[in-house]
C-alpha cells in the first residue's frame, strides 16, 4: 500500500513523500485496512522498528484535521522527549507539540493550547486527578510500550489510567503499541480493539548463541576470529570489522563499565584518525561536564570508541552517549537492560552478555522472554544494516541447548496485571474517589471492574483488596463514608481535605499518613526537628527509594543514630533487627541528602555511599518532591514546619545552602559555580549586575560570565556592559526558569 492512498491531507502526504516514506510497511498496511485513519480502536502488537510510531502520527493527524486533539502516554521522560522532537516535525502543517515534564501537583492547562500532547503514564494520571481542563478534548490517545502493564512499578498506574481514560472519553480512539506478546489478543478484547499481530521487520534479525568460537543461528553458523580470551569483545571486533556497531547488555552497571573498558583498548586500535578527533571532542564534554571520576573513566572510554550507559550517569552524559552512536562514532555500548527499554538505539549486532539478573529474593534469575525479546529487537538498523544478529553466549553445551530452547525459540511470556494488591491499589481507590470516578462502594468496584486485572481475572477478587483499601483511607481520615440525605441506605464515599491534597500531591496515602503522624509526633515527642528530621521523615515513605546497607555502612549509620537521636521522633528497637536495619537504610538515604544540600561534592557522594552521580540527582528530585508534599501537608495541619519544609524543598533542588539560592536560580550557574561566586563577593544578582567584567571572567571564564550578565539582563558589549532595569517579575522569571522537577531525572 502506497501513502499516497491514504486518506490524509496532500501536505502530509508529500512531507511523508520527501522522507522516503512512500509505501508502507505490511503491518502498517494491515492497520489501515482494520480501521486505523476510521477511529477504530487498534493494538499493534509488532517488533521494534517496524513502523508504529507512524500509525501513531497518521492517527493523530488525521484527528487533529477533523478539529480533535492527540494525547501520546509513554513509559519514561527519555522517551517522551524522543517522541516530542520528532512530532514537532509537523509544525509547518500547523501542528502544535507540547510536552509535560511540569510538577506532578499542576493542571498544566496551558498544554491545552496544543495539538498533541506528550506525557509519561504517572503525568497523565496526575493530570487527570488535578482536573485538567482539556483533557475532556482528547479524541485520540496512543498508549506506548502497553506491554508495561506487566511492570509491577509502571503497570499499575499505566493501566489505571487508561481505565479512566476510557471512561473519561468512551468515544475516544485508543491506538496501543506493543512488543510482541504470549496473550496480545487478550489485551486488544479488553481495549476493545482490533489486533494487528505480526512477526514482520524490515530488517532481518537473526537470533543466535555464540558456542564453540560460533554464532549459531538455528540452521547455521557463523565463525568468529579469536583475537582476543573474551568471547564477548571478539564478538564485538567482528562487527565493528565488517562496519557495524554492536549494543552489549551487561547484569549489573560495574560490569557494563567493566566491559567498556575491557573492550575499549582493543577497539580502539581499529579507529581511523578522523574518528579520533571527534570522539576527543565528546569526551572533552563529558569530562567537563562532570563532577566525579565516572566522568574520566567515561571519557577514556569514548576516546577509544566505546562507552558505558546505566542510570548511575547523570543525564547529560547519557545523551552524549546516545548521540555519539547515532553518529556512528561510538562503535560499542555496554549497558544496563534499561537502554532497551524504549530509547531508539539501534545497532547490527546486540550482545547479551548475561541473562541473568539479581533476585533479591531468589538470587540471580534468568531473564523473562520478553526482555530478552526487547534487548534482541534493538539489532538491526533500519535501512542501514543488510540484517541484525542478537546473540546470547553459552560456556558449555547443555548451557548452549538451554539459550537456544528458552531464547531464541521461545515465545515471550503473556502479559499480568499487577493491580491486585493493597500497595498498587491504595493511591488510585483514593484518587477515583476523589476525582468523582465513584461516590459509593459498589461503583468504585464497578470502576475497578473495567480493569485489565478484572478482564484476566474475576472483579471479585479486587473486592477484597479495595474494602481494604478503604479501610486505611478511612482509618487515616482521607475518605469519608456516610450517609446519603437523600437515601438513607445509601452510603456515599466522598475524599476528605487531607485525601484530596495528598491525592493531588500525587504521593502514596501511606507516605501521606506517615508524614502527617511524623508532623504529629514531633510535636507530642519534643523533637528536635532539623534538617534531618524532614530528611529522614521523607525518606521514611513507600515513594522514596532507599539505599542498601553495606557491610561496612552499619557502624557509620548506627554512630550517626547514636549522635543525633534527639533528631528522629521514632527509632525502632535494635533487638528487632528488621526494623532496625530498614530505618538504617532510610537514616543512611537521609544522610546522603544532608550531605547534598551542604555542598559535599558529588564526588565525595558518590564514594561515601557507592553511588553514581546520577543516582544522586534521582534521589535529590525525588526527595525534593515528597518535601514538597510534606511542606503542603504541614500547611494543612497548621503545624510550625511549613516553611522549614518549603526551604529545603529548594534547598534539595540546587544541592546548596540556603545564602546560594538567588545565584543558583541564575541560568547557568549550579551549586560549585554559585559558591566560587559568593566567595569572591557576589552574593546576589545586584551585587553580579555592577560586577567588573575582567574580574568575572577570571573567576568563571570569560563565556560563563558573559552567559550569566546577559542572563541577567545585563548588555555587554566589548568588554563594558550596562544595565537592563529588571521588574520583581522578570526578577522572578529568571531565578525560577532553571528549576528541575520530578520528572527530570527519570
Amino acid at each position: 500500500m502506497m501513502i499516497r492512498e491514504l486518506d490524509i491531507p496532500e501536505d502530509i502526504i508529500g512531507f511523508y513523500e520527501d522522507s522516503g516514506i512512500k509505501e508502507l510497511y505490511p503491518p502498517q498496511a494491515e492497520a489501515i485496512e482494520m480501521g486505523l485513519l476510521e477511529k477504530k480502536n487498534l493494538l499493534a502488537a509488532i517488533p521494534t522498528a517496524s513502523g508504529k510510531t507512524l500509525l501513531a502520527e497518521l492517527a493523530m493527524i488525521k484527528a487533529i484535521r477533523e478539529g480533535g486533539k492527540a494525547l501520546y502516554i509513554v513509559p519514561l521522560r527519555a522517551l517522551a522527549s524522543e517522541k516530542f522532537e520528532r512530532f514537532r516535525e509537523l509544525a509547518p502543517f500547523g501542528i502544535k507539540v507540547g510536552i509535560s515534564t511540569g510538577d506532578l501537583d499542576s493542571r498544566a492547562d496551558w498544554l491545552g493550547a496544543n495539538d498533541i500532547i506528550v506525557a509519561t503514564s504517572e503525568k497523565t494520571d496526575s493530570l487527570l486527578r488535578n482536573g485538567t481542563s482539556w483533557m475532556d478534548e482528547i479524541t485520540t490517545v496512543v498508549v506506548d510500550e502497553i506491554h508495561l502493564l506487566d511492570s509491577k512499578n509502571r503497570g499499575p498506574t499505566l493501566e489505571v489510567t487508561i481505565t479512566k481514560l476510557m471512561r473519561l472519553n468512551p468515544n475516544a480512539q485508543v491506538l496501543a503499541l506493543s512488543a510482541t506478546v504470549g496473550n496480545a489478543r487478550e489485551m486488544a478484547d479488553w481495549l476493545g480493539a482490533g489486533l494487528v499481530l505480526s512477526e514482520w521487520r524490515p530488517t532481518d534479525l537473526h537470533e543466535g548463541v555464540f558456542f564453540g568460537e560460533a554464532i549459531n543461528f538455528p540452521g547455521s553458523q557463523k565463525k568468529i576470529d579469536r583475537l582476543d580470551k573474551d568471547d564477548a569483545v571478539n564478538l564485538v571486533l567482528d562487527t565493528i570489522r565488517a562496519e557495524g556497531q554492536c549494543l552489549v547488555f551487561e547484569s549489573s552497571r560495574r560490569n557494563c563499565a567493566g566491559f567498556a573498558k575491557t573492550a575499549s583498548s582493543k577497539v580502539a586500535k581499529i579507529l581511523d584518525n578522523d574518528a579520533k578527533i571527534k570522539l576527543a571532542g565528546i569526551a572533552d564534554e563529558v569530562e567537563s561536564t562532570g563532577e566525579t571520576d565516572t566522568a574520566i573513566v567515561l571519557g577514556n572510554c569514548i576516546r577509544k570508541g566505546v562507552a558505558f550507559h546505566h542510570a548511575g550517569l547523570n543525564s547529560s552524559h547519557r545523551k552524549l552517549v546516545e548521540n555519539g552512536f547515532r553518529q556512528n562514532l561510538i562503535k560499542l555500548i555496554s549497558s544496563t537492560p534499561t537502554l532497551a527499554a524504549g530509547l531508539n538505539l539501534p545497532a547490527r549486532r546486540v550482545i547479551i552478555r548475561s541473562y541473568r539478573r539479581f533476585d533479591s529474593n531468589f538470587g540471580m534469575q534468568p531473564i523473562p522472554v520478553l526482555e530478552y525479546k526487547q534487548m534482541a529487537g534493538r539489532a538491526g538498523r533500519p535501512h542501514l544494516d543488510p540484517y541484525g544478529e542478537s546473540v546470547l553466549i553459552a560456556k558449555t553445551y547443555d548451557e548452549f541447548a538451554q539459550l537456544m530452547e528458552n531464547y531464541v525459540e521461545a515465545d515471550a511470556e503473556d502479559i499480568w496485571s499487577k493491580l491486585g494488591t493493597e500497595n498498587a491499589l491504595r493511591t488510585h481507590v483514593l484518587s477515583t474517589i476523589v476525582n468523582g470516578f465513584a461516590s459509593t462502594r459498589q461503583e468504585l468496584f464497578d470502576f475497578f471492574g473495567a480493569t485489565f486485572f478484572a478482564y484476566q481475572q474475576d472483579a471479585w477478587m479486587l473486592e477484597e483488596v479495595i474494602n481494604d483499601c478503604l479501610e486505611f483511607l478511612i482509618d487515616n481520615d482521607m475518605v469519608s463514608e456516610t450517609e446519603d440525605i437523600e437515601d438513607a441506605s445509601k452510603l456515599l464515599l466522598r475524599g476528605t481535605r487531607l485525601g484530596g491534597l495528598i491525592s493531588m500531591l500525587y504521593i502514596d496515602p501511606l507516605s501521606g499518613s506517615k508524614i502527617v503522624d511524623g508532623f504529629r509526633d514531633a510535636g507530642k515527642d519534643a523533637v528536635k526537628v532539623t534538617d534531618m528530621t524532614l530528611l529522614h521523615l521523607v525518606c521514611s515513605t513507600p515513594d522514596m527509594r532507599q539505599l542498601y546497607l553495606r557491610n561496612t555502612d552499619y557502624t557509620i549509620v548506627n554512630d550517626y543514630i547514636v549522635a543525633h537521636n534527639d533528631e528522629f521522633h521514632d527509632i525502632p528497637n535494635q533487638f528487632k533487627e528488621t526494623d532496625y536495619e530498614w530505618f538504617m537504610g532510610e537514616v543512611k538515604t537521609a544522610m546522603l541528602l544532608e550531605e547534598w544540600v551542604s555542598e559535599v561534592s558529588a564526588e565525595d557522594i558518590t564514594r561515601h555511599f557507592n553511588v553514581g552521580e546520577g543516582d544522586i540527582h534521582a534521589l535529590a528530585d525525588t526527595s525534593e518532591w515528597l518535601m514538597h508534599a510534606a511542606a503542603k501537608l504541614a500547611e494543612l495541619l497548621g503545624v510550625e514546619y511549613s516553611s522549614h519544609a518549603y526551604s529545603l524543598e529548594k534547598r534539595i533542588r540546587y544541592g546548596a545552602g540556603l545564602d546560594l539560592m538567588e545565584l543558583v536560580g541564575i541560568k547557568g550557574v549550579g551549586r560549585v559555580r554559585a559558591r566560587k561566586l559568593y566567595n569572591a563577593g557576589f552574593v546576589s544578582v545586584a551585587k553580579l549586575k555592577g560586577a567588573d567584567m575582567s574580574i568575572l571572567s577570571k573567576l568563571v571564564g570569560p563565556k560563563v560570565a558573559y552567559n550569566i550578565l546577559s542572563g541577567i539582563g545585563v548588555r555587554v558589549k566589548d568588554k563594558h556592559f550596562e544595565s537592563i532595569p529588571i521588574s520583581s517579575n522578570t526578577l522572578d522569571t529568571i531565578l525560577d526558569k532553571n528549576q528541575k522537577t520530578f520528572n527530570d531525572f527519570q
